[in-house]
């Protein structure tokens, strides 16, 4: 056995609750685990105690038959560890950090040929004198993976390699998991992408510091099978019928899927009224987690007052109000966005979807003001942004894809600094925290200190902050980036009442299933625009005799690599 994990308790010096409560698990050679859960489930705290960072309040580990911590010199030449956080260091070139963390790991530096084998398989072989901080996303992660993987490692602990990349470095980063599997080595892969659970060999899910589940993964869908369904309904009417579902005391779950909301029946339970037409489809694993802690919780985006917007939001529901032409953006010699031309209607959720690099958040930030364009035209609600960027940005609510808050100041310092930028004062400023603490479910957090947050809490924030002013436009940048299942449908659900009352949303994503949500989007690559339409319309046109039925991500990748 290359781990043997018995009733591991770890608490947090003055936490009131275990981070995990009692873990038990074995860990065989050549096996991939799937270490899933929300946030706060304990899967970092796990990872961190098995690389012998965290000595275990009670309990037992052995790795490799020894104890971590005890023999962690010994161990760290045997065991990578790719944290979530701080794994590079951006200012060394890739091989650089390639040097120095064999360095660290006491491997010898002798052991070029096999470095070199390593930036072979990760595609990062041309780009060894580059900066680690000028590689987009997906060559990040894969050098902090091919960081770890260094040296006779016999086991890989990868703490969410997979969060903040595009589809097509997550299976680039599988196939270097793939040939890890292949030489023998044991992985832990931790994720809270749900969807991951297919790729491993178990799976154990965590949550609130407990396993759930261990075992295969498919037996993790057998319980749900013959429960799930599908109906169909149009655009205009979706965010009805999911309400309607939700309240349907049959119905453990239910989510947007392109025009039709997909549910989950509770078992045993019969069919709602009315909905004869609903077929029965495959269950996810996200339906499968739902139903092992008994179904999501309430959200407060059921039952609190719809979030007011502006008046600009509410006129003329079908008119254009983004448009673009022969938008483009160069840095030197180098063009990043390249004519690009939109049109986005009132209250639409629309979606620049990309590879890493492929120009989308360049394209992200010249039509929201921030960037200023080369060349080309782009005029928001009739506002030319080349020339009145300043009027623009009063109608706008903005949540960057990094955490842009201030994390030394507490939750509602961040909330009064935000409504004042936004010229919010007095008695109005007061109602629109009060009502965006309780609408965004932040009471329990006020005097906390917004760094210390989950990242699912801080991203709940960072939307209320953006959305304090009601604006007519809600620019977001890989918003649920890292949050975990719940916060996510929390997340979309808030997205689509804002879309309902004319709020137009553009939001940027790497994770597919999230497409599903968008009303219409385009797929870019290399700066230019390669494919637009619905989830269904570029879902059917990527269709081919091998994959028939194409998943969002099947289409994603098929459209890349067709424009590669």
């Amino acid at each position: 056995m290359i781990a043997c994990i018995e009733n591991l308790v770890y608490r947090y010096k003055g936490a009131e609750h275990d981070a995990l409560g009692g873990v038990s698990l074995q860990l065989a050679r050549g096996e991939v685990l799937g270490l899933i859960g929300p946030d706060g489930a304990g899967k970092t705290t796990l990872l961190r105690t098995m690389a012998g960072l965290l000595r275990p309040t009670s309990g037992s580990l052995r790795i490799l038959e020894q104890e971590p911590l005890q023999h962690h010199a010994e161990l760290s030449a045997k065991v990578g560890y790719m944290s979530q956080r701080f794994s590079l260091y951006e200012e060394l070139s890739v091989a650089e950090n390639m040097r120095l963390t064999a360095g660290l790991r006491g491997i010898h530096p002798a052991r070029a040929a096999e470095t070199e084998h390593l930036l072979r398989a990760a595609g990062l072989e041309p780009f060894t004198a580059r900066r680690a901080g000028q590689l987009s996303g997906g060559m990040k992660q894969k050098l902090a993976l091919i960081c770890a993987m260094q040296g006779e490692s016999e086991l890989l602990l990868l703490d969410e390699p997979g969060v903040g990349v595009d589809p097509v470095s997550r299976r680039e980063l599988w196939q270097l998991v793939e040939h890890n599997r292949n030489c023998g080595r044991a992985i832990v892969w931790a994720t809270a992408y749900l969807d991951e659970a297919a790729r491993c060999d178990r799976v154990c899910i965590l949550h609130a510091g407990r396993v759930l589940y261990l075992g295969k993964p498919d037996a993790l869908l057998q319980p749900i099978r013959g429960r799930v369904f599908a109906v169909a309904c149009s655009p205009a009417d979706r965010l009805s019928t999911l309400r309607r579902l939700q309240a349907d005391p049959q119905i453990m779950d239910a989510m947007i899927e392109g025009n039709r909301i997909r549910y989950l029946l509770k078992a045993q339970a019969a069919h709602p009224h009315g909905l004869q037409a609903a077929a029965p489809v495959e269950p996810n694993f996200e339906e499968a987690f739902i139903n092992l802690i008994g179904g999501v919780q309430s959200s407060p985006t059921r039952a609190a007052a719809p979030l007011a917007v502006s008046p600009q939001a509410n006129n003329a529901p079908r008119e254009e109000v983004l448009i673009t032409d022969g938008l483009t953006k160069r840095f030197g010699n180098f063009v990043a966005t390249h004519h690009l031309n939109l049109r986005v209607r009132r209250g639409e959720i629309f979606g620049i979807l990309g590879a890493n690099g492929a120009g989308k958040t360049t394209a992200f930030r010249m039509i929201c003001g921030l960037l200023p364009a080369s060349s080309g035209s782009a005029r928001l609600l009739g506002l030319d942004l080349l020339r009145e960027r300043r009027k623009a940005r009063e109608l706008l609510g903005y949540m960057a894809q990094k955490f842009s808050l201030y994390g030394q100041l507490t939750v509602r310092q961040n909330l009064v600094f935000f409504a004042a930028v936004y010229g919010l004062r007095g008695k109005t400023q007061q109602e629109r925290i009060t009502q965006a603490v309780e609408r965004f479910e932040l009471a329990p957090y006020l005097h906390a200190k917004s760094g210390t947050l989950p990242v699912g809490i801080r991203q709940r924030l960072s939307m209320a902050c953006a959305t304090l002013h009601r604006p007519a436009f809600l620019f977001l940048d890989e918003p649920t980036s890292g949050v975990d299942p719940f916060a996510r449908r929390y997340f979309w659900e808030i997205i689509n009442e804002l879309a309902a009352q004319g709020v137009t949303i553009i939001v940027t994503t790497h994770f597919m299933d999230e497409a599903q949500y968008l009303h219409r989007m385009v797929i870019m690559n290399k700066g230019e625009v390669i494919a637009q339409g619905t989830p269904d319309e570029l879902k059917q046109a990527a269709a081919t005799a091998e994959i028939p039925a194409p998943t969002m991500e099947d289409a994603f990748i098929h459209y890349i690599r067709t424009h590669a």
